[in-house]
C-alpha cells in the first residue's frame, strides 16, 4: 500500500502540513506548522535586510523561493507563509512590500508583473467563531502568464487570473478573471477584453 492509499484510509496519519497542502481543513497552530514557519521568517529576515547585491539577493530569493524559477525577483520587503508553496515561473517581479499567504500553492505565470503593496491570499477561515477556533483551509491561487496585477491589489483565496490580464491599483479580485482582461473594483470586475 502506498503512503497516498494509506492516508486516504486512515485520514488521523496526516499531518497538518500534508492536510493543508491537500486543501483539507486543517490547525496551523501544531507546533510542526509553527516550526516551518519560524524558518520561513529567518529566511524572510535574510532577504528584508540583505544589503542590496544582486548574487546574494538571488542566493537569498532561491533559498526561500526553492520551487521557483531562479530569475524571480522579489523586492525587499516581502512576507510569506511557506515560501516552497509559491511557485512563480521565469521573469517573475514582486515589487515591494507585497504579502503571499502562499500554504494553498501560489503559482504565478511567466514574465508577469506584482506591483507595490499586492496581497495574495490562499487562506481561509470558516464563518462560524467555533470552527474558525480549530481550523483553516487554503485554496490556490493560479496568476497567468504576462499579467500585471496593479499596486494593493488584494486576491482572494481560489481565485484563477487568466494569461495577459490587467488587475487595477486598489482591485480585490474575489472570482475568476479571464484572459486578455482588464478587471478593477471591489470586488473586480471585467470592464473591457484587451490584446484583441
Amino acid at each position: 500500500m502506498t503512503k497516498k492509499e494509506e492516508l486516504e484510509l486512515n485520514p488521523a496519519l496526516q499531518s497538518e502540513l500534508e492536510r493543508m497542502k491537500s486543501g483539507q481543513p486543517y490547525d496551523a497552530h501544531t507546533p510542526e506548522m509553527r516550526a516551518w514557519r519560524d524558518e520561513v521568517k529567518k529566511q524572510l529576515r535574510r532577504l528584508n535586510i540583505t544589503e542590496y547585491h544582486e548574487d546574494s539577493m538571488a542566493a537569498v530569493t532561491r533559498q526561500l523561493l526553492p520551487n521557483s524559477a531562479p530569475d524571480v525577483y522579489v523586492e525587499p520587503p516581502f512576507y510569506c507563509d511557506y515560501g516552497n508553496l509559491i511557485y512563480a515561473q521565469e521573469g517573475v517581479f514582486i515589487n515591494f512590500g507585497c504579502t503571499i499567504l502562499d500554504g494553498g500553492g501560489v503559482y504565478i505565470g511567466r514574465h508577469t508583473l506584482i506591483a507595490p503593496s499586492v496581497n495574495i491570499f490562499t487562506a481561509g477561515h470558516p464563518l462560524e467563531a467555533d470552527e474558525r477556533d480549530r481550523w483553516e483551509y487554503c485554496k490556490p491561487v493560479r496568476i497567468g502568464e504576462r499579467c500585471w496585477i496593479g499596486g494593493g491589489v488584494t486576491i482572494c483565496p481560489g481565485v484563477t487570473i487568466g494569461d495577459r490580464v490587467v488587475i487595477g491599483a486598489g482591485a480585490t479580485v474575489t472570482a475568476d478573471i479571464p484572459s486578455d482582461s482588464l478587471a478593477v473594483g471591489t470586488p473586480a470586475r471585467v470592464i473591457r477584453k484587451l490584446n484583441e
